[in-house]
């Protein structure tokens, strides 16, 4: 435990809980991982931000029910404290046939072992509007 109460031991154990809850599709157990107050930062899309548990489990009962098959994977972590910084993917197959796949780094901060927030940065994986230069382009084009 750090000076801040943060544990790194609690943040390791709430990663590894996360995904297993995820993967077996446990909507209890993954909202269990996340405090009541739990706060929800998406810094890219600042509007989808919020606060509470009870939206975590209205936004996985819908994920569940749209990619029966989802599977999360992390990729990547580290834990500093109470902060682990993870790298995810999931993928799965979505009711209508469509491929579900997702990439990106969520930033956990841990607290009594219970995500208190996160910073958000998982997006959907997108292979068809062109190369590097091409994003450059689109990015700096003059808009209204």
């Amino acid at each position: 435990m750090n000076a801040t109460g943060l544990s790194t031991s609690s943040s390791r154990a709430v990663v590894e809980r996360l995904p297993r809850a995820t993967n077996d599709h446990d909507l209890d157990a993954l909202v269990g991982c996340f405090s009541s107050d739990y706060v929800n930062e998406t810094p890219a899309h600042p509007l989808r931000a919020f606060t509470g548990n009870e939206q975590v489990r209205l936004n996985w009962r819908q994920i569940f029910a749209a990619v029966p098959d989802l599977v999360a994977e992390v990729t990547a972590q580290s834990e500093d404290g109470g902060t682990a910084w993870t790298e995810w993917q999931m993928s799965g197959t979505r009711g209508d046939g469509t491929r579900h796949l997702m990439r990106g780094v969520i930033i956990f901060m841990v607290l009594d072992d219970r995500i208190r927030a996160a910073r958000f940065y998982l997006e959907p994986v997108e292979t068809s509007t062109g190369d590097v230069n091409a994003a450059v382009r689109a990015q700096m084009a003059s808009r209204p």
